[in-house]
Formats: C-alpha cells, structure tokens, sequence
C-alpha cells in the first residue's frame, strides 16, 4: 500500500498557550468506566497509551460538574469532590510523561439525565422548561437560581482543571444535553430572556464560558463543543443557515472560547445547502478561531446510537486522503478521532507510518475488554 500523504495531519502546531505536536486530537468517548465515579490507575493508563500511540491532544469522556442533576450514566467520572479531582490529577501526570496533552470535556446532562443515576439518584432531569420525556421521565424546567447554580458549577470545575494541571478544558454544548437544549429552538420554549430568538438562546451558553473565563484567567485554553444533530434526531438543526450559525458562535467567541469543536457524524459533509463546506470549515470562516473537525475519522461507517443500546458494530480502517487535503486547505486545524482510537491505541503512529493494514479496526464487542 502507498504511503499517504499526512504532512499537514503530523504538522507541530501552537494555539495560544497550547503547543502540540500534531493535529490529531482523541475525541471525547463516554465509557462509564469508573468506579463510584472516581478515575483511578486504569483510566491513566488508558489516557496515557493513546498520548505514548502518538495523539498530540486528548479531550477526556464527558464528566460531570458539582450540580445534583448533573449526571447521567452510571461508572462516569466526576470532576469535583477531594477523591475525583486527585483521580484526575494521576491521569494528567501519566499523560503528561507520555508526551501528551490534556483536557477535560466538563458536561451536564440536564433533560438526558435518567432519574435513580447516582450520585444523587433522586435527582430529577431539569432542562430549559418543563417537559416529559417518551419514556415518561419528567423534566424540570430551569430557575434562573438553577441556572446560577450551573454557571458557577462549570467555573468552579474550569478552576480546578487549571489547578491539577490539565493543558486547557472543554465545555461539552452538543448532543442534546444541558447546554444544547438551551441552544435549540426546538427543546428551548423558555419565554425570558434565555429563549426564543437565537441570540437568547445562546445566553446560557455565553453566560458559562464567561464565568469559565473569569475563573481560569485570559491564557488558559477554552474548547466548546457544539452539534446540529441530536440524539435520536440526526436531521436536528441548531443553526438553518450560516447567519444564525453565526450568531450562536460569535458571542461565545467573544465571551472567551478559543477553539470550536463542531461534531458531526461525517467530517466531509456539506453543512448548508449550497455549499460544499462543511460544519467544522463554516466554523472557521465564520469566528477566525481554531476548529477541531471530527466525525467517521479513519473508519468506514458513521456514528450510530444503537451502539450504545448493545448492538454489534465494526469499522475497518480506511484512507485520510480526503482530511489531509481538507487540513492542508485551512478549512479546519485539528481533527478528533473516536472509535479508530478506542480500536487501536496506536492509531496515530501507524498512520504517521503509513501502516493502514496493521491497525486494529474496531469492534463494539472488544469495548467491555477496552484498555
């Protein structure tokens, strides 16, 4: 097999304070592999192998700020409390000495989140308004206190990110939980100041990546994660057109977001109608600021939730050609890779080496033996 071309893909590259070796970043991919919510020597060594296989930036699995409704799965880790915080700070030095760099994805699950979840089981889902879920799960609508409360819990977790040495944070807005529903028309019917009109919507938002900034100083790097897509709702919409995109971005640009991570279940793909650009290229025209692209990276099948309902997925590996032209263009500046990662921890230095027929493809079978 021809070796690819991935010059620009293991390009160095520095972003305001953070400096990395290459463009390939490991995406955020929930595992609920920790116990009583605490990461311990398994989930360092799972970060490090990836660091040491060649990643130049790792964004951890979603884990969950100081709010009583924050959490939604059971083994997710938390970032907060005495036990969590020294758990992280192990995981930030084995990544480290591996010659990675390291952010922690802060996430609220609000109307996802399923009631009896510890640790705090009687929680119930709280969301932009009242609402009930299809299976019955009632959602509590927001406060103004409530969202205080959230607001100050992501600076809180941001500082303390800071403070065990992670390289930056980022705040997880997409795939319908806390922070998406208020971004969405469709879930967000609130009749304030926080909903209706676009540039309400994005109050929320706008109102945490302010507190995070305030609580990490002007140099400390600020990821926000975005999608149009929601769960169960592929053809979901948070911006119809690159004007209302734009006006969601660039007040979260201007509150202290320094990189715009855009998920997309295939990174190509046209974003708007005509258009060839994609979400994570749009992102780019429109803030000026560095884009993280993601979305079916080095594998043959898109994203599917059914993974996560027991269903048997593979993906083999396949070619970057089409993202080393996209990268070497400046339509996007680092490219997160998922499930390629999770199959074979290496997967960046084979590639980098041209060794495609010797990564290991992925399988929904091999997650529960997952190291």
């Amino acid at each position: 097999m021809n070796h690819p071309d991935t010059t620009t893909l293991f390009s160095p590259i520095t972003l305001g304070t953070l400096s990395l070796p290459n463009r390939v970043v490991m995406a955020p991919m929930t595992r609920m592999a920790c116990e009583q919510h605490i990461p311990g020597e398994a989930n360092a060594a799972y970060y490090a192998r990836r660091a040491a296989g060649g990643v130049g930036l790792i964004i951890t699995e979603c884990t969950f700020v100081d709010h009583p409704a924050a959490n939604a799965y059971p083994g997710a880790p938390a970032f907060y409390g005495d036990a969590a915080l020294a758990g992280w700070r192990k995981v930030v030095e084995a990544v480290h000495a591996a010659g990675g760099r390291i952010l922690p994805q802060l996430w609220h699950a609000g109307p996802m989140r399923t009631p009896g979840v510890p640790p705090h089981p009687a929680e119930p889902a709280v969301g932009p308004v009242a609402t009930q879920q299809e299976d019955g799960t009632a959602v509590v609508g927001m406060s103004r206190k409530d969202m205080e409360a959230v607001v100050q819990a992501f600076a809180q977790a941001a500082g303390d990110a800071r403070s065990l040495g992670f390289d930056g944070m980022e705040i997880h807005g997409a795939h319908s939980f806390l922070i998406d529903q208020f971004l969405w028309a469709e879930s967000n019917r609130r009749g304030d100041t926080y909903g209706g009109a676009v540039e309400n919507r994005v109050r929320f938002a706008v109102d945490i990546v302010s507190a995070v900034r305030a609580a990490v100083g002007p140099d400390f790097p600020i990821v926000f994660r975005y999608s149009q897509w929601k769960q169960g709702d592929y053809a979901a919409r948070i911006a119809h057109s690159p004007a209302e995109l734009e006006a969601i971005l660039l007040p979260l640009a201007a509150a202290g977001v320094d990189i715009f991570h855009p998920s997309t279940r295939r990174f190509w793909e046209p974003a708007f109608e005509d258009s060839p650009l994609s979400l994570a290229a749009w992102t780019r025209r429109l803030t000026g600021k560095p884009v993280i692209a993601v979305g079916s990276v080095g594998i043959d099948q898109p994203l599917d939730l059914a993974i996560f309902e027991g269903a048997s997925i593979s993906n083999q590996p396949t070619p970057i050609t089409t993202l080393e032209a996209a990268l070497a263009r400046g339509e996007f500046d680092l490219v997160a890779v998922g499930r390629a990662l999770l199959g074979d921890a290496a997967w960046a230095n084979k590639i980098r080496a041209g060794q495609l027929d010797a990564i290991h493809p992925f399988s929904s079978e091999a997650l529960a033996q997952l190291a």
